[in-house]
């Protein structure tokens, strides 16, 4: 199938219609498709019209477009995300909205390159992701500033045991995954949890950065709600583990995990970048909150590979991504509920 089959008639007039009030575009049929490697939940392509005038390599126009993936219904309400994305764009964060279609829609595209997973570990790079960060925690978002963390667990949960075989969920143990979820709420609930509208999928591909002013985008709001400002910068840690661009994007490296040093470097920017001065006992508080929240954030991405090995047909391998999580958190789970943890470890 050519790549520009890949696009539905349904995109393409939408596409030639933005194209047509383009004075420097000379014929808006005219588009190349560049498929963009590493979704996980949608396919994404950069459409290029060229521009008169520009020669061989020199920008023209672009847009992104976006079709969602099969399935991925059971993640997230994707009108509520459509909203979230007009409101993002409204605040001046993100692509603006250029049109929709029944699968996808059409974005504008943002000229900065998207993060490597390399650089989500460089200091400098670090340091502006979090003060951008807490800039998106800060946006003031409409709906009930609740905990949205504990419903997703339970509903993918529920999901992922009606889509599994006998066999997953015999070796995922989804049977008494109902209680672990139970006992690391009510473990978390007493911790004094400050609620921001949070990205909850923080991943470098979400990430984007422009090259001249340094300025930090963030994309990509499917999984965004509000919830514990902790569990985002878990999430975010977590995904340090992970590079979607390599033979295997699916295996993950938890030697990549950021250390204590770095770990209380983001906070502290994190924390001090609308000129707050924390004390020490808030910076360990938050700390300490953020690891039990990776916890967390293993079994939400555990789950959603048992769902999406069984709803996605990106090409990716879903069930052992969800076997690393899933490992993960009865690695760390005794060592983080042994409270003594925090003041020994790096």
């Amino acid at each position: 199938m050519e790549v520009l089959d890949r696009i539905p008639n349904e995109a393409r007039k939408i596409l030639h219609s933005l194209a047509s009030e383009w004075s420097d575009v000379s014929d808006s049929r005219a588009i190349e498709v560049v498929p963009l490697k590493g979704a996980l939940t949608n396919e994404v392509f950069e459409i290029n019209w060229l521009v008169e005038g520009t020669g061989e390599g020199e920008r023209g126009r672009k847009v992104l477009v976006r079709i969602y993936g099969e399935g991925v219904e059971v993640f997230f309400n994707r009108e509520d995300e459509i909203r979230t994305f007009e409101l993002m764009s409204r605040h001046g964060q993100g692509p603006r909205l250029l049109g929709r279609f029944h699968n996808g829609r059409v974005e504008e595209f943002i000229h900065a390159r998207t993060l490597s997973a390399t650089d989500l570990r460089d200091p400098e790079i670090s340091a502006l992701i979090a003060s951008k960060l807490r800039e998106f925690h800060d946006l003031d978002m409409p709906g009930p500033r609740k905990v949205h963390l504990w419903d997703r667990l339970r509903n993918w949960h529920k999901a992922a045991q009606r889509l599994c075989s006998t066999e997953q969920a015999k070796e995922f143990c989804l049977d008494t995954l109902g209680e672990e979820i139970s006992s690391l709420e009510k473990l978390l609930a007493g911790d004094d949890q400050r609620i921001g509208f949070c990205h909850n999928d923080l991943q470098y591909g979400n990430i984007m950065m422009d090259e001249e002013t340094k300025q930090i985008t963030i994309i990509d709001y499917e999984y965004a709600s509000f919830n514990p400002i902790a569990y985002d910068i878990a999430n975010h840690f977590c995904e340090m583990a992970a590079d979607y661009h390599t033979g295997t994007p699916h295996v993950l490296d938890y030697a990549k995990y950021p250390d204590l040093g770095d770990r209380k470097r983001y906070v502290n920017i994190y924390v001090k970048s609308p000129g707050e001065d924390p004390s020490e006992v808030e910076l360990e508080d938050l700390l300490e909150s953020i690891e039990k929240y990776a916890l967390v954030s293993h079994l939400i991405w555990g789950l959603w590979g048992i769902i999406s090995e069984n709803v996605n047909e990106i090409d990716f391998d879903y069930a052992e991504y969800a076997r690393q999580r899933f490992e993960q958190y009865r690695l760390r789970k005794p060592i983080l509920l042994d409270h003594g943890f925090f003041h020994h470890t790096s």
